[in-house]
């Protein structure tokens, strides 16, 4: 799975799930300012994506995630794993 592939993925739980628009889920949006989520809704995220990832996510890498780049980029070693 790519990074874009990662970013798709995230795009599509936020719309669906969370009803953010789309145009709005880019990689410098900022998670809790620009797209409003709060710590539960990140880990709502992460329990979403969890199928993708083999093994233990580790959430204090998740604490220092400002952007949903930086989602993808966190979650992009773990995919690779699988």
């Amino acid at each position: 799975m790519t990074k874009e592939d990662i970013l798709k993925k995230i795009q599509e739980i936020l719309t669906e799930e969370f009803e953010i628009e789309k145009g709005a889920v880019v990689p410098e949006a900022k998670l809790y300012h620009d797209l409003e989520l709060d710590s539960i809704d990140a880990v709502d995220l992460l329990v979403k994506m969890k199928s993708l990832i083999p093994g233990r996510i580790d959430p204090e890498q998740f604490k220092k995630a400002v952007t949903v780049q930086d989602v993808v980029d966190i979650l992009y070693p773990l995919i690779q794993k699988a």
